[in-house]
């Protein structure tokens, strides 16, 4: 293992960046995500949520944008191990894509606890 150092902590962290920019310039979906991301943000700025919403807000949004990067890259992966159709890579696909989508119902159904009474009230 080698020894720590300043510069390869900042090259992981351009690397990491970089992997955020691949994600959203390739990834349609992930501008759906920083859509979303941004409606919670500013509704929950706007609607003044308290902590604990936020930090529930706050996971779900880390949940979905994680799974949509793992997603990417597990497709990545795939299409370099299997570059003509297989089966089971495209079952594969699918589960990861699955995964993704469960982290985005399960955000909203958090949106839905956190944001709705508080816009019911609004039109009552």
């Amino acid at each position: 293992m080698e020894p720590f150092s300043v510069s390869a902590r900042i090259q992981s962290f351009r690397h990491a960046l970089r992997g955020i920019w691949i994600t959203l310039s390739t990834q349609h979906n992930a501008w759906i995500h920083a859509v979303a991301t941004t409606a919670a943000v500013v509704a929950g700025l706007a609607l003044g949520i308290s902590r604990a919403e936020w930090l529930a807000v706050v996971l779900a949004i880390m949940a979905v944008w994680t799974a949509e990067a793992l997603n990417t890259a597990f497709e990545s992966l795939c299409n370099v191990a299997s570059p003509e159709f297989h089966p089971l890579v495209e079952r594969a696909k699918d589960v990861a894509a699955g995964a993704v989508l469960i982290s985005a119902i399960g955000a909203v159904a958090i949106g839905l606890l956190v944001f709705g009474p508080r816009l019911l009230s609004l039109w009552n």
